[in-house]
């Protein structure tokens, strides 16, 4: 039995060990804000926090998240009003929107780990993130934004 928490609620898996983390988010638990992009680590649309740490739920095994914490999009904030989400929104980040909850999460692990973060802290911390629109940018304006927020 796989024992571990999402979004702060105590959660259990007795199925496959080897499915990925992605698979049970979005069909079992229902948390759909995290996406399918590559299936192979390569996009980030499908990442999530694990005990704080930006991971490809992708490539996560239920094994892997035994005992640990997990935290969707979903989980990020009960009003939608996170500094990196409300930065996402004042600056209007979004353009067709498949790969942001991604953007986001991996952007809120980056902020509680550097709080003044440069052009290129940010440029190399969001690379593993791909947006088709090309909103890189908008992007790391928001993260600006949200860090100076959150100081």
């Amino acid at each position: 039995m796989i024992r571990f928490k999402v979004n702060r609620t105590e959660r259990t898996y007795d199925g496959d060990p080897e499915m990925p983390l992605l698979w049970y988010l979005r069909d079992i638990a229902g948390f759909t804000g995290t996406k399918f992009g590559c299936g192979i680590s390569l996009c980030g649309a499908c990442t999530v926090h694990q005990n704080g740490d930006a991971v490809r739920s992708c490539s996560v095994s239920m094994k892997e998240v035994n005992g640990t914490s997990i935290t969707t999009i979903e989980g990020i904030s009960a009003n939608g009003l996170h500094p990196v989400q409300k930065a996402w929104m004042e600056i209007k980040v979004p353009q067709c929107g498949y790969c942001q909850t991604g953007q986001i999460m991996q952007a809120i692990a980056f902020l509680n780990q550097n709080h003044n973060p440069n052009d290129q802290e940010i440029e190399q911390a969001m690379s593993g993130n791909l947006c088709r629109c090309g909103t890189y940018q908008r992007i790391r304006a928001a993260i600006h934004q949200a860090a100076k927020e959150l100081a």
